[in-house]
């Protein structure tokens, strides 16, 4: 199946890659979904109770602080160094992640060609004007007070720059995602158990308009059975020597 992985990569003219959470566990970043993960011993603060409550703003950035212990010491891994030379070769032209990591761009591909769905933990935004803070900025701001941070120019609502649960998807990065799925000829999707929509129709949109479908997951997805190509291993193992395509 590799083989056929591997063909299938050399035929294409625009691959499109979609990747999950899978790929970045290779670089020792907890799936928060899986069981055992973060979200299974304590529920995600929803929006609307972040926005409402100034209480569960500090709760949330307590636990931002505790998890990017774990985050900021993570690097780019055999997958995403696999993808980051098949964008540098031309074959890739977007990656569209659900990730929040910043791992793509770390490993070298460039900012405008990553399509960030779930946004960006690495930074924050002010969510009344929109000033971008960075977080050992809002860490000091956090320390500073008994309150949750806010924001230094207009004393807004401090948010890390990702979609939380019961916050509208972006509407300009769903624009991009489309566009790109639906110009590609092989969709590549990597590590994602496709149960999260409406991220995980992205690979439908794509089959659907004929593009070859290929599914890398260490685990059986749901869209297993649609997909022209299958392989359910190790993601930096398989790409990696895939990537040396000359």
């Amino acid at each position: 199946m590799s083989s056929e992985f591997k063909q299938a990569i050399k035929r294409a003219k625009n691959i499109v890659v979609f990747t999950g959470a899978g790929i970045s566990t290779e670089s020792g970043i907890p799936d928060f979904r899986s069981p055992g993960g973060l979200w299974t011993k304590m529920s995600p603060i929803n929006f609307v109770d972040f926005l409402k409550s100034p209480e569960m703003r500090r709760e949330a950035w307590r636990r931002k602080f505790e998890i990017d212990k774990t985050i900021v010491a993570a690097e780019p891994n055999k997958g995403h160094m696999a993808i980051a030379k098949l964008v540098d070769m031309g074959k890739v032209s977007h990656v569209i992640t659900q990730n929040i990591d910043n791992l793509h761009q770390n490993s070298g591909v460039p900012t405008e060609k990553v399509i960030e769905l779930h946004g960006n933990g690495t930074y924050a935004k002010c969510l009344d004007c929109g000033r971008h803070h960075e977080l050992d900025e809002v860490r000091a701001l956090y320390e500073a007070s008994d309150g949750p941070p806010v924001c230094v120019s207009c004393g807004g609502i401090v948010k890390s720059a990702t979609i939380s649960f019961g916050q509208s998807m972006p509407e300009r990065e769903m624009r991009r995602a489309e566009e790109a799925t639906l110009a590609c000829d092989l969709f590549i999707a990597i590590g994602s158990s496709l149960q999260v929509y409406p991220a995980a129709g992205f690979p439908i949109i794509a089959k659907r308009n004929g593009a070859t479908l290929a599914i890398l997951n260490r685990e059986p997805t749901e869209l297993d059975e649609i997909a022209d190509i299958v392989i359910h291993a190790e993601i930096g193992p398989t790409l990696a020597p895939i990537a040396m395509l000359n």
